[in-house]
C-alpha cells in the first residue's frame, strides 16, 4: 500500500473506462476496479447508437444534442472498426408530429453539430423506395431519412480500458470496492475480489465515482460523503428477432404515446427493437425485459411493419438500467440524458460523482471530469485533452477502410471464410493480425467452440481484455451468444474456468466455474 495512484476510479462502463484512458493518457497514475465484468451494468444494454437524439430536441436538450452530434464524428474516427454509419428512415403520418415540425427538427440535427462526413437529410418516397417494402402497403407514403451511428457497445468499453492499461493504468475487473475512506487527505479504498474474496486497499489523491446505477451505494460505503444528488433508475428494454427485412436502412417509429422504438439491423442475421421507458425500484443487477416491454415493443413495430412481430419471434431480450441524474421530470422518457457531476470534498481530497450521461458523450465527460479534478491532480500532468484524435486499440485506419481490412486478413490468412474475416475486422480492427498470429490453417487458431470462435480468439480476450467467463466472450466481448447453443456456451465456460490464471480462479475450488 506504499504506491499513492493519482486516480481512482470505481466503475468500469464507459464513463469509469473513458475517464481512466483521458488520465492515463495525461501521464497519471490510475487505479480503476470494477465489481463484475466491463460494460457489465448499463454500458452493455444500450441501443446500440452513437447518435444525437433526434427526440432530445423536444425537451429543448441543445446543448446535449450539439455536443452528443460533435462526438459522432469523432468517435468515429478513432474506432471505425466498431463504430459505422446508419441510415434511418422516419415514416411520416398523419395524427402525430407533422411534416414541417419532422423537417425543422431534422434540419437542425443536420446543421447544430458540424456534421462534416455524414451525409444530409433526405425525403423518401415510399411508395417507390426500397426501404418502403417492410412498411404496411398504403398506409406511410413520405418518409424522411438521415443519418446516425451504430456502435458496439461493450467492445467500446473494453477497447477504452485497453488502451488505458497500455497507458500504465490499473484496470481490475471481479474487484468492488467496499469501503471508501479518507486519511490524511488521502483516499483509502478497500477492494473485494469478487472470486476468491480476498481484500486489498489502494490509496489514491482522488476518487471518482463511475458507479451508475450503483452510484449512490458507493457513497454510501464511505463515511463523511456529503454528496446530495439523486439517481433516477430508467429500465430500457430490448428484443432482437430474425432479420426483418433484406436493406441496410433503420427505422425509428413514432409511437401514439410519444414514444419512439427503433429497428436496427443487427449482427448480419438479426434485427433489433427498442427502447422502452419505465422508471425501475430494485436491485440494478436483477433488472429484465417483463413481458409487458416484449409485447409493447412488438406491438409498437407491428403498427408500421407489413409482417407483424410476435413475442414468440423474439430469439434474444435484454435489459439494462440507465442512472439518470433526478430533475424531477414526471416522466422517464422526459428524464434528462445529460450529465451531471457532484464534486464532493469530506477531507480535503476529492470525490468527483457521476450521474447521467449516453454513450456518445462518454469521452466529453471523461475529458470535463478531469478538468473538474485537474486542481486536486499533479499540475504538470494536467495538459490538454488528446483523445479526439488518437484511435482506439485497432482503430488507427480510415473510417472506410474495414472492407480493405477483410479483404487482408483474408489474404494473409486464406483459410478464414469471409464471414469469419468480417467479424475479426470489425471487432477487434488492426488488432485482428495480432489474435491470428502466424495461423495458417483453423486448426492453427486451436479448439473451435462453436460458429467461428476459436481457442485463439478466447485466449486474447482473457489475456487482452479482461475476459473471465463464457458470458463476458459470447454477450460481451462479441454477441456470438446468438449463434452458439447453450451446450457449446457452457463447454466454453468450462474451457475457461480451467485455464484462467489461478488469481483469476475462485478460492473453493480452483478451476471450477463460479
Amino acid at each position: 500500500m506504499d504506491r499513492v495512484y493519482d486516480l481512482a476510479i470505481i466503475g468500469g462502463g464507459v464513463n469509469g473506462c473513458g475517464i481512466a484512458r483521458d488520465a492515463a493518457g495525461r501521464g497519471n497514475s490510475v487505479f480503476l476496479c470494477e465489481m463484475n465484468d466491463l460494460a457489465s451494468g448499463t454500458s452493455s444494454w444500450s441501443t446500440k447508437l452513437v447518435h444525437g437524439g433526434l427526440r432530445y430536441l423536444e425537451y429543448y436538450e441543445f446543448r446535449l444534442v450539439r455536443e452528443a452530434l460533435i462526438e459522432r464524428e469523432i468517435l468515429w474516427g478513432i474506432a471505425p472498426h466498431i463504430i459505422r454509419p446508419l441510415r434511418f428512415v422516419l415514416p411520416h403520418h398523419a395524427g402525430l408530429r407533422p411534416a414541417w415540425l419532422l423537417r425543422l427538427g431534422l434540419f437542425l440535427y443536420d446543421h447544430i453539430g458540424g456534421r462534416h462526413l455524414l451525409p444530409p437529410t433526405r425525403s423518401v418516397d415510399l411508395a417507390s423506395d426500397a426501404v418502403g417494402k417492410p412498411l404496411k402497403p398504403g398506409r406511410y407514403k413520405k418518409a424522411f431519412e438521415y443519418s446516425d451511428c451504430f456502435v458496439d457497445d461493450a467492445r467500446l468499453v473494453a477497447l477504452n480500458a485497453r488502451d488505458a492499461a497500455d497507458r500504465g493504468a490499473d484496470i481490475r475487473t471481479r474487484s468492488r470496492a467496499v469501503e471508501i475512506r479518507q486519511i490524511d487527505g488521502i483516499w483509502h479504498v478497500t477492494v473485494e475480489d469478487t472470486l476468491n474474496g480476498g481484500r486489498s486497499t489502494i490509496t489514491a489523491r482522488a476518487l471518482v465515482n463511475a458507479g451508475g446505477p450503483w452510484v449512490e451505494q458507493v457513497l454510501s460505503s464511505g463515511a463523511g460523503v456529503n454528496a446530495k444528488a439523486k439517481v433516477r433508475l430508467v429500465q430500457g428494454s430490448h428484443i432482437v428477432v430474425r432479420q426483418l427485412y433484406a436493406h441496410d436502412r433503420a427505422y425509428m417509429f413514432q409511437n401514439a404515446d410519444g414514444r419512439i422504438v427503433f429497428v436496427i439491423p443487427y449482427q448480419d442475421d438479426f434485427t433489433l427493437i427498442g427502447t422502452t421507458d419505465r422508471d425501475y425500484d430494485g436491485d440494478p443487477a436483477k433488472v429484465k425485459a417483463t413481458s409487458e416491454e416484449i409485447e409493447y415493443l412488438c406491438n409498437s413495430v407491428s403498427e408500421y411493419l407489413a409482417k407483424p412481430v410476435k413475442p414468440s419471434d423474439v430469439v434474444w431480450n435484454y435489459a439494462g438500467v440507465r442512472p439518470l441524474y433526478d430533475d424531477g421530470a414526471s416522466e422517464a422518457k422526459a428524464a434528462t440524458r445529460d450529465y451531471v457531476f457532484e464534486l464532493d470534498m469530506p477531507g480535503g481530497a476529492p470525490l468527483l460523482s457521476i450521474y447521467g450521461g449516453k454513450i456518445t458523450t462518454y469521452r466529453r465527460l471523461a475529458e470535463e471530469a478531469l478538468e473538474r479534478l485537474s486542481p486536486y491532480l499533479n499540475s504538470a500532468k494536467a495538459k490538454e485533452g488528446w483523445t479526439a484524435t488518437a484511435p482506439l486499440p485497432g482503430g488507427d485506419m480510415d473510417v472506410s477502410a474495414v472492407v480493405a481490412l477483410t479483404a487482408e486478413l483474408i489474404r494473409d490468412h486464406p483459410f478464414l471464410a469471409h464471414a469469419h474475416a468480417n467479424r475479426l475486422a470489425h471487432a477487434y480492427g488492426t488488432r485482428a493480425a495480432k489474435l491470428l498470429g502466424h495461423a495458417k490453417s483453423m486448426s492453427d487458431l486451436g479448439q473451435c467452440f462453436g460458429d467461428t470462435l476459436t481457442e485463439a480468439e478466447v485466449r486474447y480476450l482473457m489475456t487482452e481484455e479482461w475476459a473471465v467467463t463464457a458470458e463476458d466472450v459470447v454477450w460481451r466481448r462479441s454477441k456470438l451468444g446468438l449463434r452458439l447453443t447453450p451446450a457449446e456456451i457452457a463447454a466454453l465456460d468450462d474451457w475457461m474456468a480451467a485455464h484462467r490464471a489461478p488469481e483469476r480462479r475462485p478460492l473453493r475450488e480452483a478451476g471450477a466455474r463460479p
